[in-house]
């Protein structure tokens, strides 16, 4: 008996589950994306940009082509799920955001446009890797992505633990914040914990550092305007009896404007480095940006809402969804391209769908597999209609 597109969809999926690779070491993942793409009858040119990929598929004789893109790499995170028979098999990796569905949903795409050859133009699936760390999609451009597989549009998703599965969610110009991180090193003079007055306290310091850099986004940021500082990590060289002399605060900040990104580093540096001369002692500040902000193209918006109206009703999908301040490497593809990023309803009870991304215990929603294959394939028919 042939398979049903769910059951493939599934197959696919879980596959990609099992064997999650990180970020640049996608070479597995790449090598079995490529066979179920060349089974399919798509032409695919492989070592873009490290491990990534583009599959062609041309029907008619229509000169418009877009891009459907799908991320491939996992986390670094432990898998905390007993009795999942298609649980991670590699130590420390996990795919806990959803990029093995993400996959399959394109895989399904494919499968669905080359079997009925409803559409005139070209379909570019983009498999990308390093997602998670904001490397991929500057590494796919850089190794000449759109010179030499040129698209007129590009259209990525994302599973959205939280809303209802299956139903939509998407919007004009920015929809995701950027992300830059920063590194904040401060040295100081260690000394026994029993005679602080000998030394320098970093820890202090660094509390100070931490508190301060809160009252950036109350006090130097217009209220109309969002961002959010976040101190993640601080690391030291001390112990029970010793007062250190380096703490290192690390942390990133989330924003959607270049004029905020720029107050935020100014203001961060400033704050650091005063605190520190305050109390005698060196301050060592570094900020990188590493996400750019997702803001989609205002009429590809449009596209998106009525293929996904077509897909699943009107009434599942969200057309003016609120900003979120998570950041997304698709971001870097519509500063040079135009095109649309949609959210995609994982589910809402955490036995179903709705258990957070990046947690431990995290699972696609397989009963979401076959909307977003349909929702991409339809993209495809709007985008490219059959003469």
């Amino acid at each position: 008996m042939e398979m049903s597109l769910q059951e493939r969809l599934k197959n696919w999926r879980h596959q990609f589950h099992k064997n999650p690779e990180t970020a640049f070491e996608e070479v597995q993942t790449s090598d079995y994306v490529a066979s179920v793409l060349k089974t399919l009858g798509l032409e695919v040119h492989r070592n873009i940009g490290g491990t990534g990929m583009v599959a062609n598929l041309k029907i008619g004789n229509g000169k418009r082509v877009i891009g459907l893109r799908a991320e491939m790499d996992a986390l670094n995170i432990t898998e905390n799920a007993p009795g999942r028979p298609y649980a991670s098999c590699i130590p420390g990796k996990m795919h806990a955001c959803g990029h093995d569905g993400h996959m399959a949903m394109i895989l399904g795409a494919a499968q669905l446009l080359a079997e009925r050859k409803d559409f005139d133009g070209m379909v570019r699936f983009i498999f990308q890797p390093a997602e998670e760390h904001g490397r991929g999609a500057k590494a796919m451009m850089q190794d000449g992505l759109f010179e030499r597989f040129p698209v007129d549009a590009i259209f990525g998703a994302h599973n959205m633990p939280g809303m209802p599965a299956g139903s939509f969610a998407t919007r004009p110009n920015g929809i995701m914040a950027s992300e830059d991180n920063f590194v904040i090193h401060i040295k100081a003079r260690g000394t026994h914990a029993a005679r602080p007055h000998m030394g320098v306290d970093p820890i202090v310091i660094a509390s100070q550092i931490v508190l301060g850099l809160q009252t950036i986004i109350s006090r130097n940021l217009d209220p109309s305007l969002s961002a959010v500082i976040s101190c993640t990590e601080i690391v030291t060289d001390g112990l029970r009896n010793v007062i250190p002399s380096n703490v290192i605060i690390k942390g990133d900040t989330r924003s959607y404007a270049p004029e905020v990104q720029k107050l935020l580093m100014i203001r961060m540096r400033e704050v650091s480095q005063g605190i520190c001369r305050t109390h005698r002692a060196e301050c060592d500040f570094q900020y990188t940006h590493e996400f750019v902000p997702t803001v989609n193209t205002p009429e590809l918006v449009d596209v998106a809402v009525s293929a996904a109206s077509h897909v699943v009703g009107a009434e599942n999908v969200d057309a003016n969804v609120q900003p979120m301040m998570i950041s997304e490497d698709f971001g870097a593809f519509l500063q040079v391209v135009p095109g649309n990023f949609i959210f995609i309803g994982n589910g809402t009870e955490p036995q179903n769908g709705g258990v957070p991304l990046h947690n431990a215990t995290y699972d696609f929603n397989d009963d979401i597999l076959s909307v977003g294959s349909r929702y991409f394939a339809e993209i495809a028919r709007r985008q490219l209609p059959a003469r």
